[in-house]
């Protein structure tokens, strides 16, 4: 059985900087491309980034791109999401997800088979 296990949320400063972990059990996380998705109280779930099986493509939401980054080190087997400047609507539930690696790198919720139980975020102002 995979599970999937992430750590690091907390609470932190407007500005501040967060590494998320995700650890794959059971599976080796090569197997699969990775996402992080987050929702915040109220809101649907969104897509936050993505990488493939190897960790050579990704693709990161646009609200995103140039603050948050999406990475893995399968040796480990585990990935990353490391998060700056980070904004209070950046507060959230984060969590990690694994989809086939046939899929490249997927952004549809739909395509992800395994989720994390979550990991909260609070950015304060």
């Amino acid at each position: 059985q995979v599970q999937l296990v992430e750590s690091g949320g907390g609470l932190v400063q407007a500005g501040g900087s967060l590494r998320l972990s995700c650890v794959v059990f059971g599976r080796t996380l090569s197997s699969y491309a990775m996402a992080w998705f987050r929702q915040a109280p109220g809101k649907e779930r969104e897509f936050v980034a993505a990488d493939s099986w190897s960790g050579s493509s990704t693709y990161h939401a646009d609200s995103m791109k140039g603050r948050f980054t999406i990475s893995r080190d399968n040796a480990k087997n585990t990935g990353y999401l490391q998060m700056n400047s980070l904004k209070p609507e950046d507060t959230a539930v984060y969590y990690c997800a694994a989809a086939q690696r046939s899929f490249g790198v997927p952004q549809a919720e739909s395509q992800y088979i395994y989720w994390g139980q979550g990991t909260q975020v609070t950015v304060s102002s």
